[in-house]
């Protein structure tokens, strides 16, 4: 498979892993598939669950959350293949939805690294979670025009 000579211009020369098709190199079974999904999903949430023990250091908890955050949302790339994941990230019905997530996760790693704020990385943690919610919604038909329905009933009072 790998080194399967062919004839090209006249001279015989060896397939390259970049000569092979794309289906043979990522072809898992579904078994494989169910196993690589469980694994890194369950890696992510140690991840996040190792993030709230050393909740005290920021740049521990950013660095051990987000990348917890990363693989549990990664981890459906096992299932649907990662060339379909990145087309319904940014398919137009939840385009804003990832460039708000992925702008959460940016912010946090930043103010975790670079500004070493608590406060910062603690509310960029919580808008990350809250974005993370929002685009989980987004493969749920109707889910977040039912929750934008019901915060507006729980949290709209009249005087």
């Amino acid at each position: 498979m790998w080194n399967a000579p062919f004839l090209a211009g006249g001279r015989e020369r060896e397939s390259s892993f970049l000569d092979e098709d794309i289906n043979g190199l990522c072809a898992l079974s579904p078994t494989q598939r169910i196993y690589g999904f469980a694994g890194c999903l369950l890696a992510g949430l140690i991840c996040m669950f190792l993030s709230l023990v050393v909740f005290s250091s920021p740049i521990k908890f950013a660095l051990l959350f987000t990348f917890g955050n990363m693989l549990a949302v990664g981890s459906t790339a096992f299932i649907i293949g990662p060339m379909q994941q990145l087309q319904m990230m940014f398919d137009p019905v939840r385009v804003y939805a990832t460039a708000v997530y992925l702008g959460c996760v940016v912010v946090a790693l930043i103010s975790a690294l670079w500004i070493h704020s608590k406060v910062l990385t603690i509310l960029a943690i919580i808008f990350e979670i809250c974005a993370l919610i929002w685009y989980s919604l987004s493969y749920i038909p109707f889910a977040r025009r039912m929750v934008s329905n019901l915060m507006i009933r729980f949290f709209d009072t009249e005087i």
